[in-house]
């Protein structure tokens, strides 16, 4: 699964440990998930679409 979500959060001046902190997730996870190694929940698809103010289609395409 490819994502855009590197892009999102840096048009929103967001390091990945602030992006992480608001997801309640560590900041290996938020690098993990951009660096296409780790595929996030569901739930955790939905708060990084709420946090980058997007949707979690828009986020994420299959490869």
């Amino acid at each position: 699964m490819e994502n855009i979500i590197r892009d999102k959060r840096k048009q929103r001046g967001l390091s990945q440990e602030e992006l992480a902190k608001k997801c309640g997730v560590s900041r290996q996870t938020v690098n993990a998930i951009e660096n296409n190694k780790y595929d996030p929940t569901l739930a955790l698809a939905f708060s990084l679409a709420k946090e980058l103010e997007t949707t979690v289609d828009e986020l994420f395409t299959a490869d």
